[in-house]
């Protein structure tokens, strides 16, 4: 795995925000998934929404505990195999890594509870999540003068995310590998996901698989398609 991003949309590809993410989710949270033939009947009916919406997006399999909704861009969800997983921090670093899972539980752990707020206007208050803070995730491999921001680069092609160094460094903000007491669930990112309280779920990058350290901000999937890139909770994408 290199640290190279993937593409930003072909150009003359429409971009789209959270009025019409909300129409296209609001049908598809009627059901426990949109699979290829349930998304051709919908967008028959909703044509004008979903033409705007990449092919691949498949939204709202309702999660059994506390309201969760999972949101998924390239299904299947990619499966976490422990013995071969590797997590690897590569780009402006003095020493690149590939930490396997063991490795990525033997960091200083952290714990905290805070809420989650998805951008379509549901949340759930109060997970429980354990993890390591960026801080000292990235300490070994000693990110460069140069850099500014962390690019997370998930197994679920093509989606990325970035944060600005100082937001990966907020109190709260963490990589997590357990929630709620266990550890991260595949429909949830395992083995690892992004936590950022203070902005909306987008942020959280799930399957991470790598981390690429930059000199900018790169704006990540959703970014690309119309939604804020400093996803502030209640202070942005249309929310005051």
């Amino acid at each position: 795995m290199t640290g190279e991003l993937p593409p930003a949309p072909r150009s003359g590809e429409r971009a789209y925000g959270r009025r019409v993410f909300l129409g296209v989710v609001g049908v598809g949270a009627t059901s426990l998934w949109w699979g290829d033939a349930a998304w051709r009947g919908v967008s028959r009916v909703l044509s004008p929404v979903t033409d705007a919406v990449p092919a691949g997006l498949r939204a709202a399999l309702p999660s059994p505990s506390q309201g969760w909704r999972i949101y998924a861009v390239n299904p299947p969800m990619p499966k976490f195999d422990p013995s071969t997983w590797r997590l690897r921090i590569e780009g402006l670093v003095e020493q690149p890594l590939d930490l396997s899972y063991e490795e990525l539980l033997a960091l200083p752990r952290a714990d905290q509870v805070s809420d989650f707020h998805c951008v379509t206007g549901w949340s759930v208050p109060d997970v429980r999540w354990a993890g390591v803070r960026f801080a000292d995730l990235m300490a070994a491999a000693r990110p460069k003068p140069s850099a500014r921001a962390l690019a997370f680069v998930s197994a679920e092609r093509p989606f990325f995310e970035s944060l600005t160094l100082e937001q990966a460094g907020r109190d709260d903000a963490m990589l997590a590998y357990e929630m709620d007491g266990r550890p991260i669930t595949r429909e949830h990112g395992a083995p690892c996901r992004v936590v950022m309280p203070a902005m909306y779920g987008y942020k959280g990058t799930k399957w991470l698989q790598t981390i690429v350290v930059t000199d900018r901000v790169i704006d990540g999937y959703w970014e690309q398609r119309g939604y804020d890139r400093n996803a502030w909770v209640g202070r942005s994408n249309g929310y005051s």
